[in-house]
């Protein structure tokens, strides 16, 4: 139940804060990186507890992917260009099993050439795309 409650703290802050407006921050970690780190730390199951590091550098970097991809999305809506994903107003994020899960659909070559931000933004134009 513990690892369960670990991963989904990694993976809820990376979905949950994709529509959470803030400031821009740099990404360090392409998301075959992120990938590997959060399904190891699933693995550990409630050991995965002692982690706190990798669960707190993991939630940022969602985070920071997740905010990254709003705002782009706002600024093309803004400059009245498409955007790559057009989510309903009262959306919340995806869960942690299907955000693992769309992330782990994506080819391990093409998460090994990707950031975490164009990871976020397949997945959300996957999941929510927008009618043209």
């Amino acid at each position: 139940m513990k690892g369960r409650f670990v991963l989904h703290l990694v993976t809820l802050a990376a979905a949950s804060l994709l529509l959470v407006p803030a400031a821009a921050s740099a990404q360090s970690m392409n998301a075959e990186e992120f990938y590997r780190r959060a399904t190891t730390l699933q693995k550990k199951g409630p050991m995965a507890l002692f982690s706190r590091g990798e669960i707190k550098l993991l939630t940022n970097e969602g985070a920071a992917a997740g905010r990254r991809a709003r705002e782009q999305r706002l600024a093309a809506l803004q400059a009245g260009t498409h955007p790559r994903y057009c989510p309903p107003q009262d959306v919340r994020g995806m869960d942690r099993s299907e955000f693992m899960t769309r992330l782990g659909a994506i080819p391990q070559a093409d998460r090994a050439r990707i950031d975490m931000l164009e990871a976020t933004n397949r997945l959300l134009a996957a999941k929510y795309p927008c009618k043209r």
